[in-house]
């Protein structure tokens, strides 16, 4: 299996360099080279420097200038750094120009991300979806990660002439090897789509907790149902779905959903490779935002999320937003600005428990507005109707009476058009 590149055992020491051209602030490039660090540090690669490079436009050979690039090569050489990481994308000519020209490990944003997940996953959609990702990247880049590339082979027995390079071979197999994973993915879509489509024959709402890379997602499921999945301090620590079932004060069950973080500058192809993934906050009734309230970014977490969920066409679900980690954050004035700012908002503390109750009461209150509330009376041959409304917990109060079941409560809208015919006006009697 072809692989973006791997990295010699020895790279441990790097240097970050972030590029600030025309209108992107200063400010940007430094948040971004932080976020830049917390993702190689992920990687177990030490960071020892991180530099920020003024340009007015990029260069096609190194990206930055020939000169600074020269001297940012100088520089790591004599600081023994066998590593240089750019936070910003670079093409495939520009990583060998790089490579050639410093004899050490040259990557960028993108293929640190691809490492972090390919690292992380672990089911078979996962690494199906990873795998693509990495080959979609690594086909253009053939020729920086193998060295005998050029090399002709010579034609067999039954061939004449010279033959396919050994590039076009090994292009032609990452190729067959894309075209497999799509066709392999395409099956787990399938399989997933099927289970989905399940889910919504059981008339049971779902929501999607969708937000930044370690806002606390993870974490909050695992509050919120009583339910230990892996919830670690560590960026992109969840990869696969998570659906787990909360009964809400109502009666009212909810699927609740994990999803894959976000992160900003996130590699275009890894979000076309991980639509599977991200499709259950498609079909969610609701989503439900989780932001690091603690962090300085936050308002900018916010922003790309809300960027990746208009590309997943999701940008028009009732979104719920939910302030997590108010325990770290010691600026009282800062938090009654957002609380203003954003008064729908929830402010919680996953690891107090503090707003917890509060949220899954907004929780139900959210379903409420999507069901209808009524009185009904069901014949004693309609029981089956009657268990649907258990299953969906939609039944709040029920008693035998002579004429029928007598049934109170909630009812989702999937439900709606089978009941309603049994629905009881205000006093009493069939409509």
């Amino acid at each position: 299996m072809f692989e973006v590149r791997e990295k010699p055992k020895m790279v441990e020491r790097a240097l970050l360099i972030g590029v600030q051209i025309q209108k992107k602030s200063e400010d940007d490039v430094d948040s971004l080279l932080l976020e830049l660090a917390d993702l190689v540090s992920t990687l177990e690669i030490e960071v020892m420097e991180t530099m920020a490079i003024t340009i007015r436009k990029p260069h096609p050979h190194f990206f930055i200038g020939k000169g600074k690039a020269f001297e940012i090569i100088k520089h790591a050489k004599s600081k023994g750094y066998d590593c240089i990481v750019f936070d910003d994308a670079l093409t495939p000519a520009q990583q060998r120009n790089w490579e050639k020209e410093s004899r050490i490990c040259v990557i960028d944003r993108q293929e640190v991300i691809l490492d972090i997940f390919a690292s992380r996953a672990q089911t078979k959609e996962a690494v199906l979806q990873v795998g693509l990702a990495r080959m979609v990247y690594s086909l253009p880049r053939l020729t920086r990660a193998w060295t005998h590339l050029s090399r002709q082979r010579g034609g067999g027995t039954k061939m004449r002439g010279q033959g396919e390079t050994q590039l076009e071979a090994d292009q032609r197999i990452v190729r067959d090897r894309i075209a497999s994973l799509k066709r392999r993915l395409a099956v787990v879509r399938a399989h997933r789509g099927t289970q989905r489509k399940r889910r919504m024959k059981k008339p049971v709402p779902s929501a999607a907790i969708v937000g930044y890379t370690n806002a606390g997602k993870s974490s909050l499921l695992n509050k919120i149902t009583g339910v230990e999945i892996l919830a670690e301090d560590k960026l992109f620590a969840t990869l696969d779905p998570t659906t787990r079932q909360v009964i809400l004060p109502s009666g009212q069950k909810l699927l609740l959903t994990d999803t894959v973080g976000f992160v900003r500058k996130l590699p275009h192809n890894l979000i076309e490779a991980f639509k599977a993934t991200l499709e259950e906050a498609v079909v969610a009734d609701f989503l439900i935002h989780v932001l690091d309230i603690s962090s300085p970014e936050v308002e900018k977490h916010s922003e790309t999320t809300l960027e990746v969920l208009k590309e997943l066409g999701a940008n028009e679900k009732r979104i719920l937003t939910v302030f997590n980690k108010t325990d770290l954050n010691d600026d009282s004035f800062a938090l009654n600005r957002m609380q203003v700012r954003y008064p729908e908002a929830e402010f919680v503390s996953v690891l107090n428990g503090e707003g917890i109750d509060n949220l899954v009461h907004h929780m139900d209150d959210l379903l409420e507005t999507n069901s209808k509330y009524g009185e009904y009376l069901f014949p004693f041959d309609r029981y089956d109707l009657i268990s649907h409304l258990h299953k969906a917990g939609c039944v709040k109060t029920e008693q035998t009476r002579e004429d029928g079941v007598y049934v109170e409560g909630f009812i989702c809208p999937a439900l709606q058009p089978k009941v309603d015919k049994f629905q009881l006006n205000g006093k009493g009697c069939k409509i």
